[in-house]
């Protein structure tokens, strides 16, 4: 693994954290990673091995179970596990941002008491419904329409492209009520509710999705996370975490591709001398190396800006736009210095190039985030 630069946002608390994923990722995630891509599965198991270690709840206060860490932990923690697996990492974000630190700022004692042990143990996998068919990007356009009905609400509508839809036992939905977008805690139980089939997808395949349908799905009262109409500033205070995480996640699929072109292009000859010797692989290298050492100042410079209380929309979004292209440049970079064997699956590259697409349209496509970012520049 080459020597990187770190950040000064780094404590002595953060490396131990880092530590503790790296050896649990060299003996427990990469053993695993290839056959779960091969065979498009998501590790349900190790996801609980995970919560065992404490991980899942990285951002929720210690006294409700949590790590009462920060955003930066959440980076490490992103970064480190896709070295290794990024589509378990998807998983897995979905699970422990998009659901437990999304539930958690909104949710009451009771509905904590409720959930919390079940999804930061892992055992209980959550996954979070907001992309629907006809409108992806445009959120606000969304048409699943929720109504009360006595005692309970009634949800209507459909979402798509789901992670963790097939394995998931509960899931936060966003649903129009009187046209206001407010959430919903959905349990795989709910009459009305049910899942798609598993949809097949270019990356990320060690990480699954589906449809989430609801048709009249009756939800108690109490599932009504936070308030009614008060939706949106859930979503939009999740969005920046999700955002770092995804970007930290290009940056540990990028610097797993840049450590292959080193190992390789020290070991392979051509014409009599090392493949790194040659001036073409050099730019290869060279540019890969810039590129992860941008990716990280960015990422965690804006990471130590970010809570549940202080917002950097602009530094998010800069964070994940130019992350999710540096790292696909860097892995297809990977796959032509290997050459055939960057094309075909022994050393992994081709999986990283794959995997990286999924970041430039995940969690905001890069259209979204160009759009968001001239829009702060130009009001402030």
């Amino acid at each position: 693994m080459v020597g990187l630069v770190v950040p000064p946002s780094i404590t002595d608390e953060h490396e131990m954290l880092r530590q503790t994923l790296r050896q649990f990722v060299q003996s427990r995630v990469e053993p695993q990673a290839m056959e779960h891509d091969q065979s498009a599965t998501f590790n349900a198991g190790l996801l609980a091995e995970v919560g065992a270690l404490g991980l899942i709840g990285v951002t929720i206060p210690e006294a409700d179970g949590g790590a009462s860490m920060d955003a930066t932990a959440t980076v490490i923690a992103h970064e480190e596990l896709a070295y290794s697996d990024p589509g378990f990492t998807l998983g897995y974000l979905a699970h422990s941002l998009l659901f437990v630190n999304n539930f958690y700022w909104a949710s009451s004692t009771a509905q904590r008491k409720r959930y919390l042990p079940g999804v930061l143990s892992g055992k209980l996998i959550g996954g979070m419904g907001m992309t629907e068919p006809a409108v992806g990007t445009d959120v606000l356009g969304m048409q699943t329409t929720a109504r009360k009905d006595g005692s309970d609400y009634v949800i209507n509508g459909r979402k798509t492209f789901i992670t963790n839809g097939p394995e998931g036992g509960v899931f936060l939905v966003y649903a129009k009520l009187a046209d206001r977008i407010t959430t919903f805690v959905i349990e795989r139980a709910f009459a009305g509710f049910s899942t798609g089939p598993k949809i097949p997808k270019l990356g990320m395949r060690a990480s699954t999705m589906s449809e989430l349908i609801f048709e009249d799905c009756r939800v108690p009262a109490d599932n009504l996370l936070g308030h009614e109409g008060r939706g949106l500033t859930n979503m939009m205070r999740n969005l920046e975490i999700e955002r770092l995480g995804l970007a930290a996640m290009s940056l540990g699929m990028a610097r797993r591709c840049l450590d292959a072109m080193i190992g390789y292009s020290t070991e392979r000859y051509s014409f009599g001398k090392p493949l790194a010797e040659h001036g073409q692989v050099q730019r290869y290298i060279g540019e890969s190396y810039a590129k992860v050492e941008a990716m990280r100042a960015l990422i965690y410079n804006v990471a130590a800006t970010v809570g549940p209380t202080s917002r950097s929309r602009l530094g998010t979004d800069a964070a994940k736009l130019f992350a999710a292209t540096a790292a696909k440049e860097v892995a297809d970079a990977a796959v032509q210095v290997l050459g055939g064997y960057g094309y075909c699956t022994e050393f992994r590259v081709e999986q990283f190039l794959r995997d990286s697409k999924l970041i430039e349209i995940g969690g905001g496509t890069l259209e979204a985030h160009q759009k968001n970012i001239t829009r702060d520049l130009t009001q402030r």
